[in-house]
């Protein structure tokens, strides 16, 4: 009778789940979940700097995302478009060509030189533009090039075209309605330098609205960031940036080249 009461007392006061187990036990069981979140986090965060820096690599020496600020490609570009800027077109001794959609900085002939910010500040800004998820930098344009250095670009004959060293253009790729230029002009291009419109004339401030400044609206080829290749968003537009008809004009010749004087009449900007 003893050894069974003091059977059925030992089994009343067995230990509940967990008693009486190592301590140690009990804290590493518990804590594994927690250590593994965190590892899980921290992978995942490292992963995101590693694909971020991979990315800001690629955007620096590849391909860039940049987007569409303003009507004056259209309708080859409308805005909110992101197209993807091919920076190895012109590295490898390749150089702009007439028709090419360029991205490039504008700073010293579209807008002036201008006294470093925030480095902070512009570094983040730089980032997000360079990863296509900010807006682009006030200094960046794109346009169409119409003349390269040595051209003779007229506006224009008795048709309302634009010639290059005496053939006329035919610019399919014009927002329809509109002119290829309201205010008349007469340039040669230095070398080194292009000239640059925008698609949609009478949305687009481009080189004709520079002439009087210094540097007569030419653009530095060294300023060229990159071709416009392709449209990547939205996705209703994603394909290649529709190509604009092979331009048949001479080149001009060496002395013409070096001339850098232009005339243009007083007249309306270009919005």
């Amino acid at each position: 009778m003893d050894t069974e009461a003091e059977l059925t007392q030992r089994g009343h006061s067995s230990p509940e789940s967990g008693e009486g187990r190592p301590r140690s036990a009990l804290w590493g069981r518990s804590a594994l979940p927690t250590w593994r979140a965190f590892l899980t986090v921290r992978g995942a965060a490292l992963l995101g700097v590693l694909c971020t820096g991979f990315l800001l690599l690629v955007s620096n020496f590849v391909v860039q995302p940049f987007q569409i600020p303003s009507r004056s490609m259209e309708p080859t570009l409308q805005v909110g478009d992101r197209v993807l800027v091919n920076k190895l077109a012109y590295r490898f001794g390749d150089r702009p060509k007439r028709g090419d959609v360029v991205v490039f900085d504008g700073t010293g002939s579209f807008v002036r030189e201008r006294a470093e910010g925030n480095p902070i500040g512009e570094a983040l800004h730089g980032a997000a533009s360079a990863l296509g998820i900010g807006e682009p930098s006030e200094t960046d344009f794109v346009k169409r090039v119409v003349g390269v250095g040595g051209d003779d670009v007229v506006c224009c004959d008795a048709g309302g075209r634009i010639k290059v060293n005496g053939v006329p253009v035919e610019e399919s790729y014009l927002y329809p309605g509109d002119a290829p230029s309201k205010v008349p002009f007469r340039i040669v291009v230095p070398l080194g330098t292009l000239w640059v419109m925008g698609d949609h004339r009478s949305q687009s401030r481009d080189s004709r609205d520079h002439l009087g400044e210094p540097g007569g609206g030419m653009v530095p080829v060294e300023k060229v960031i990159g071709r416009a290749d392709w449209i990547g968003w939205p996705v209703s537009r994603w394909g290649s940036t529709p190509a604009a008809p092979t331009v048949s004009a001479s080149t001009a010749t060496t002395s013409r080249a070096t001339a850098s004087t232009a005339t243009a009449s007083s007249g309306g900007g270009h919005g």
